[in-house]
């Protein structure tokens, strides 16, 4: 996303009126970001692995193949919203009492079982993914 479009999008997104909704924009097709550093050496005046050597160093812990602009429950009520690229969405419902205690546990194990943080965070956010995986 570009800064014009990105500033284009709250301003069209404030203008709407609909408070605590969940704005995105349809960014089109995702580009890799190996084709991304070649066109970027390109459009530099070098030559992909020849003047610039591209190295793959893979995950690091937390990093993500992709990015998850709303999560699945969102996408279920997604709708047109503006023009032809504005999208919006509710948020999903929140159980702030379950949230409150979830927070309280997570503080306890954070001083009195720090190895056990991690779990925690998995059970209370499903889709957390601390890196481990990747290691």
């Amino acid at each position: 996303m570009t800064i014009p479009e990105a500033a284009r999008l709250v301003l069209q997104a404030a203008g709407l009126h609909d408070s605590g909704r969940i704005y995105v924009l349809d960014m089109g097709k995702p580009v890799k970001i190996d084709e991304l550093a070649r066109n970027l050496i390109r459009l530099s005046g070098y030559a992909p692995d020849k003047d610039i050597k591209i190295v793959y160093t893979g995950l690091r812990p937390g990093d993500k193949l992709y990015e998850e602009l709303i999560m699945s429950e969102e996408k279920e009520n997604m709708k047109l919203a503006f023009g032809k690229k504005i999208f919006v969405t509710a948020p999903v419902d929140m159980d702030y009492d379950k949230f409150r205690k979830d927070l309280e546990r997570l503080y306890k194990a954070a001083y009195d079982e720090p190895e056990k943080v991690r779990s925690i965070l998995k059970e209370i956010v499903p889709n957390f993914n601390d890196g481990s995986e990747n290691a």
